[in-house]
């Protein structure tokens, strides 16, 4: 059976990554008081190389916007966790049989740099980001590459762990996919059909799938 994950806040908690490298990169340098608050808010749903021009000019640093990106790659990397549980999950369910794949938006250099760095990367079988395949979930084409790329198909069926309603559970689902929403805390949208399973975090949702193959 194929279960593909998403990677920002489902496998990895990027907000927290984020909150703790823009501190540090903040205090490195004679920055305003306020500097981390600017580079959460202008990274906090994504971050690509050329948003670090942007943010270059709002700091007033005279670094380029390709050193900065660099530096946030390497940062962000040395950052990131992965619960301990959840990589204890992916270990069973890959004993199992299950075939795993990391389904994610973003710049290649650095989801890449997170997997490797958080040990993650040895336990899928395929990578999916959507700067490599020219496409971006909620897409069709985004789901049919990650499947492909984990030698599956679509058409026998699937799951879809994430934590955006939209890109990875209306995605997954409109792709033909049951869906595992990591909750974190918040409440489903009550205007949007309700995914397969809600969980808390993504060894709960290792553990639903566990259960699955019982």
């Amino acid at each position: 059976m194929l279960a593909l994950f998403d990677l920002d806040n489902t496998l990895i908690d990027r907000r927290r990554n984020l909150e703790e490298w823009a501190r540090g990169f903040a205090a490195a340098r004679p920055l305003p008081p306020d500097a981390a608050l600017i580079i959460g808010d202008r990274l906090r749903d994504r971050a690509h190389p050329k948003d670090f021009e942007g943010l270059r000019d709002a700091l007033g640093l005279r670094d380029s916007a390709a050193d900065l990106w660099h530096e946030y790659v390497e940062g962000m990397a040395r950052a990131g966790r992965c619960l301990p549980a959840a990589l204890a999950g992916l270990h069973a369910l890959k004993r199992a049989g299950w075939v795993l794949g990391v389904a994610t938006n973003g710049a290649s250099d650095i989801q890449r740099a997170k997997l490797k760095s958080t040990g993650l990367a040895p336990l899928f079988h395929s990578v999916c980001v959507s700067e490599e395949v020219g496409a971006r979930k909620p897409a069709r084409k985004f789901f049919e590459m990650a499947a492909a790329r984990c030698g599956a198909d679509l058409s026998a069926g699937g799951w879809m762990i994430g934590d955006n309603p939209e890109t990875d559970i209306e995605g997954g689902r409109a792709a033909g996919l049951r869906t595992i929403w990591i909750a974190a805390g918040r409440q489903w949208p009550t205007d949007v059909r309700s995914p397969d399973v809600v969980v808390e975090d993504a060894a709960e949702a290792t553990c639903a799938l566990s259960a699955l193959a019982r």
